[in-house]
């Protein structure tokens, strides 16, 4: 998978149109404007990167970056 810890949180930056600084692993994303949609997007986006079995679930049942790190890198962000 070519996905990294700085690619995600700069995704996730960019998305929520954020300084990647402002973004920590416990932050819950849905209280800085992360919707449902824009999960899809991610996990379109994070399919097309090489995270093939990754769901929707996957990222909505918790959405902080330490999560999504944790399941797309198999590390803590």
């Amino acid at each position: 998978m070519s996905l990294t810890v700085e690619k995600i949180h700069a995704d996730v930056a960019e998305l929520l149109g954020c300084d990647v600084a402002e973004l920590k692993p416990e932050t819950d994303l849905t209280d800085l404007g992360l919707d449902s949609m824009r999960i899809m997007g991610l996990v379109e986006q994070w399919r097309a990167d090489g995270a093939d079995t990754l769901e929707f679930a996957d990222l909505a049942e918790q959405p902080n970056l330490g999560h999504w790190t944790k399941i797309l890198t198999g590390n803590a962000a």
